[in-house]
């Protein structure tokens, strides 16, 4: 068997290969993040040894910097494993008492790890697509926040320019309401509006829900409109506005992305009612690989849902609360997922219901609910087997 160990940086990667034997056939080395230092290290790999099999190659998860000699290793067809930096820390300790940390070093402790730890996984297309649906998902949820904020701007800025609006319309955020503020951005702009044209944009955006009436009643209310008159505000609004569509353009196209992908995958979480593509990708990417975890309770305390308790000397908490440790964004999907399960599904909908009766709060008794459903899907996906609704 080979072991190649890899250091991985910005602009260059150390590497160190050696055999079963403990043989160095080539001492740590080092190519640069090019293409041509690629090919170089796969080179002297294939210069000891024909059958890619036995090879394995290890290197640190560095974030983005890992990701272009990862491909490229994948696409060669060579067994790639990538370590926690934290398990080669601990390991290199155990190996010297010496404080010695140089990317020759970590090469060589990586291809150590290689040969000494048979229980290592290889990284494999599930988890690619795992990475990607990672990117994705979260990539995602930083642009529907982004948008809530816009959004919260319009409110905002309609109450200073057009605060009767409100009242006319059923929300602030509909098709009909920004093509109106779009031309129009102010009450003193819908006031001077020929009615023609007002009318004509209102049917056309609200798809022949709002007729000259409409059109009639919003001119008289902007007319009579204690808004105010400031350029500046109505060009905000006009952009903040654009830049909601973009955004909603954006969000869309990242969605049939992650739909894709999920489709690909086929997991059985998608059986569960109520889970979306968008929280059942959520969650599936931020769990990762399911082998990872000995039990769901594993899960729930990676999630930050486990209950912490305080303990010093003589005295114990006899309040325990959630941590709110770990990912925040496996602890949101789960938490919203959750939500829509117990409204979708009769049996979590009943339990839902139980914890409420006992007197717990809402929010407490769909943290009980989640971990029920992490429950769920843990067996899911360990088994393979769809969920059926009794």
């Amino acid at each position: 068997m080979i072991y190649v160990g890899i250091d991985v940086a910005k602009d260059k990667h150390d590497c160190f290969i050696c055999n079963s034997n403990g043989e160095i056939l080539f001492n740590a080395f080092t190519i640069p993040n090019t293409m041509e230092g690629f090919d170089n290290l796969h080179q002297k790999i294939l210069s000891v040894t024909d059958d890619l099999t036995k090879v394995k190659v290890g290197l640190e998860a560095t974030g983005h910097y890992s990701y272009n000699l990862l491909g490229y290793l994948l696409d060669k067809g060579l067994p790639t494993f990538v370590i926690n930096p934290l398990h080669t820390n601990l390991y290199r300790k155990s190996l010297t008492l010496r404080k010695t940390k140089t990317d020759k070093v970590d090469a060589h402790t990586i291809a150590m790890m290689l040969m000494s730890d048979v229980n290592l996984k290889s990284y494999s297309n599930t988890l690619y697509h795992n990475e990607e649906l990672k990117s994705l998902t979260r990539y995602r949820f930083d642009k529907v926040q982004e948008r809530a904020k816009l959004i919260t701007s319009i409110a905002r800025l309609v109450n200073i320019l057009f605060p009767e609006l409100e009242k006319l319309v059923p929300r602030l955020h509909m098709k009909s309401v920004y093509s109106l503020l779009s031309e129009f951005p102010s009450a003193h702009h819908v006031a001077d509006a020929h009615l023609t044209r007002l009318t004509n944009l209102l049917y056309e955006s609200s798809k022949g829900r709002y007729n000259r009436d409409t059109a009639i009643r919003f001119r008289e209310t902007a007319r009579n409109s204690i808004g105010s008159v400031m350029p500046a505000k109505s060009l905000e609004l006009k952009h903040t506005i654009k830049l909601i569509s973009e955004l909603d353009t954006e969000i869309k196209e990242i969605e049939l992305a992650i739909n894709s992908i999920m489709d690909e995958i086929n997991s059985p979480i998608l059986s569960i009612p109520g889970i979306s593509y968008r929280m059942g990708a959520m969650i599936i990417a931020e769990i990762g690989d399911f082998d990872r975890f000995s039990s769901p309770d594993k899960i729930l305390a990676y999630a930050g849902l486990s209950p912490s308790t305080y303990q010093s000397g003589q005295l114990t908490s006899s309040y325990s609360h959630m941590e709110k440790r770990g990912s925040r964004y496996l602890r949101y999907a789960l938490f919203n997922a959750t939500k829509f399960v117990c409204h979708w599904d009769s049996s979590f909908g009943e339990y839902l219901a139980k914890k409420q009766s006992e007197g717990k709060h809402y929010n407490v008794a769909i943290s009980h609910a989640a971990k029920k459903l992490v429950r769920l899907i843990y067996h899911l996906e360990k088994t393979g087997q769809l969920y059926k609704t009794v």
